[in-house]
């Protein structure tokens, strides 16, 4: 055990009246965070099992998670209960919403059900938006998530440094991604609403995980997070299904989503292609900065995610002839329309 888990214990044994528990490993997430399961001999506030979050505070800060926490519990999503916190620490002491992901259950059975009630938790979450509450997503953001690309994809991963025209065709991009992006309709953004981070659960599913980096951003970003996921891959029919999905009960609820659905389903395309040239950029830096190579085999689905959408809109052809370049992929012969 390391100096850092007996420090937690510690807090845990004050936090639990001195209950008797033992600890197994939840998971790690991408970040320095890790999370135990905290199985306890007799029940604690009606809970058999906990979950305790340990985030080093020289690398994060739990105040966010507990601040969104409670925002999203008033909202109606199903988030962890915060029963404890010492954010001097780094310790939160959470209610456990289990360990069946949405991941693990997704097949072409379960899909429509379970993307049914992850939309219609995204539509409550929206719903309450406000601004002034969350961080904006803004214009510096999206640009700095994007520069992780050339940074780590390109530099790192390839090994490729970009001439002066490949840069200009990258810089071109990012502008043309962001008047899009910046023109929709603002919202509450999870970030990361995908389905390694919602949980299959018996109430109010699903268990929603991992929102500490929540934003007031694009209204399509969440719908593209969990449709175009980097974790699991549908056809292009199914994904256009579940966006009309969301999209007529969204606009049904009165959230500003447009009114022509052609159009709402280009602002999601072009926000997914910030979203990929975003994630291929952290899976690198994943693996080459941190060692956690398990991200690379994910980074395929990724690219092809991106190619699909540079290859539909003209504006992003200048995209796919940079990344045919950096992968030397010859390009298709075809009609452009």
């Amino acid at each position: 055990m390391d100096d850092r888990q007996q420090q937690l214990e510690n807090w845990l044994a004050t936090a639990l009246q001195q209950a008797a528990f033992t600890l197994t490993t939840a998971s790690a997430d991408a970040s320095f965070r890790r999370y135990f399961r905290v199985h306890l001999a007799s029940p604690y506030l009606g809970h058999h099992t906990l979950i305790v979050m340990d985030a080093p505070p020289p690398q994060e800060d739990c105040t966010p998670f507990v601040n969104i926490a409670k925002l999203f519990l008033e909202a109606g999503l199903n988030v962890p209960q915060v029963l404890a916190q010492n954010l001097a620490q780094g310790f939160l002491l959470l209610s456990d919403l289990g360990d069946d992901t949405y991941l693990s259950q997704l097949n072409a059975q379960s899909a429509p059900k379970l993307y049914q009630n992850a939309t219609n938790a995204l539509i409550k979450m929206q719903l309450a938006s406000k601004p002034q509450v969350l961080p904006a997503y803004d214009e510096a953001l999206l640009t700095r998530e994007m520069q992780l690309f050339p940074d780590w994809y390109v530099a790192k991963h390839l090994n490729t440094v970009l001439n002066a025209e490949q840069q200009a065709v990258l810089n071109n991009t990012f502008n043309v991604l962001n008047q899009n992006i910046l023109a929709q309709a603002q919202v509450y953004v999870h970030r990361d609403f995908h389905s390694r981070n919602l949980m299959l659960t018996q109430e109010n599913n699903p268990g929603v995980l991992d929102f500490q980096d929540a934003v007031y951003g694009a209204i399509s970003y969440d719908l593209v997070s969990l449709l175009k996921d980097a974790y699991i891959s549908w056809e292009e029919e199914e994904i256009i299904d579940w966006a009309v999905r969301y999209w007529q009960p969204a606009k049904k609820a009165g959230l500003p989503v447009p009114d022509d659905f052609s159009e709402f389903y280009r602002d999601f395309e072009w926000m997914g292609a910030q979203r990929h040239i975003k994630v291929l950029g952290i899976f690198a830096r994943l693996s080459h900065r941190d060692g956690k190579d398990g991200y690379l085999k994910d980074m395929p689905l990724v690219m092809a995610h991106l190619r699909k959408v540079c290859e539909r809109y003209v504006e992003l052809r200048p995209m796919l002839r940079l990344l045919n370049q950096l992968e030397n992929v010859k390009a298709k012969e075809g009609f452009t329309f």
